[in-house]
């Protein structure tokens, strides 16, 4: 019988953005642990990574932290915005930097990613993982397993506004918030879906409709048509000031939680700090509709106040990591990083001093690196399955 011809196997195209911080410390640990799951002899496939030095100290050399597509600068005209087109994800480490204003960074780079390349669904998941502790008391591993979600193309971020009559007493600024039914339709369906697909079929959405009469309250009645559509899953309403009490005093009664872009960013950190260390805590910012790469990042920050110290947590990109390659259909790599994760933080005890440990940005990545090659756990994984 012949046997059938061989399948190569899949090579995804990852490009890989350090930018500023510790961002290249975590991302070149994500790239090592990663390059540790593809070299299993059970890995059914590739990663092919693509190093972008878009960054604030390329800002100050250049004047842009993004080069045009057609700009020749340092020769390096296939590394555009348009590039990250041809890439299958996008590995993000951080952006912001004392030496350039914070809107200056977070426009120039992250933002200036996100929007063109439509990730209009940022999805923050935060659990407390075994071996670290809640600054809650008496909440453990279990009690608090929430996945945020948050608008990101819109809201409070859309950019539109100005100031005028600069330096003047009367010098005025606007931020105007812009809410329209297509991103809000779009936004609410993928977080009643994603609710839909975890076990409590729970949905909490935020709001501010008492106070912000317009926007908000178009964000509640797109909500309410949009749960017609969805008929498995139970939801309610919370306003945002009152969601902060409720996920401190009860967060066992929360489960999936959609909010705009503003109110979402700011929860998520609430949500990492309550879950043990904002150092562990990933993002994915996602296209739905997959024509454009998604992008996955921890959502720590620079702080460089830690650069070159080893006190970096990699965690949160190791996380965003396996997002990453659930994203792409990777399953059951997916599922050996976060096996790794649990492990690293449990039973080995290995971890950075933000949760509680004394070890290195390094040691922790070699812990997982040990754990990943040891024994062949890809094919533990498919016994398991």
């Amino acid at each position: 019988m012949t046997p059938p011809p061989h399948q190569p196997k899949p090579t995804y195209k990852i490009a890989c953005i350090g930018g500023d911080g510790i961002g290249p410390e975590v991302i070149s640990a994500g790239v090592e642990v990663l390059r540790a799951i593809c070299a299993s002899p059970r890995c059914g496939f590739d990663l092919e990574f693509h190093e972008y030095d878009w960054s604030s100290d390329r800002y100050l050399r250049t004047g842009r932290y993004i080069p045009d597509d057609d700009d020749d600068l340092e020769g390096r005209k296939d590394q555009g915005l348009n590039s990250l087109k041809e890439k299958d994800a996008i590995l993000f480490g951080s952006v912001g930097t004392p030496s350039v204003p914070d809107h200056i960074s977070l426009w120039g780079l992250r933002l200036s990613i996100c929007q063109p390349l439509q990730m209009y669904a940022n999805v923050r998941p935060s659990k407390i993982l075994p071996g670290i502790s809640s600054p809650l008391s008496g909440v453990t591993v279990g009690d608090l397993d929430w996945l945020i979600i948050r608008e990101n193309s819109e809201g409070e971020y859309s950019g539109h506004g100005g100031r005028s009559h600069l330096g003047q007493d009367h010098e005025v600024a606007t931020e105007v918030s812009i809410f329209t039914r297509s991103s809000l339709l779009r936004i609410m369906r993928f977080a009643f879906s994603q609710a839909s697909l975890r076990p409590r079929k729970l949905l909490t959405v935020v709001t501010k409709s008492n106070a912000q009469r317009n926007g908000m309250v178009l964000w509640d009645q797109v909500a309410s048509e949009v749960s017609t559509e969805f008929p498995d899953v139970r939801w309610d309403r919370m306003l945002v000031d009152a969601m902060t009490v409720r996920m401190v005093r009860d967060p066992a009664s929360l489960d999936t939680i959609v909010a705009t872009n503003l109110h979402a960013d700011i929860l998520s950190d609430l949500a990492a700090a309550l879950s043990g260390s904002i150092g562990i805590a990933p993002t994915a910012n996602l296209d739905p509709t997959r024509r454009n790469p998604s992008m996955f990042e921890p959502i720590h920050g620079s702080a460089t106040d830690i650069v070159g110290k080893g006190l970096a947590n990699p965690v949160g990109t190791f996380w965003s990591s396996a997002m990453m390659l659930d994203w792409l259909g990777e399953t059951r790599a997916s599922q050996l990083l976060l096996q790794a994760i649990r492990h690293c933080c449990q039973e080995v005890n290995v971890k950075t001093p933000d949760v509680g440990g004394s070890s290195t940005t390094g040691q922790v990545t070699q812990a997982m690196i040990r754990y990943i090659t040891s024994n062949d756990r890809l094919l533990q994984l498919d016994s398991e399955a």
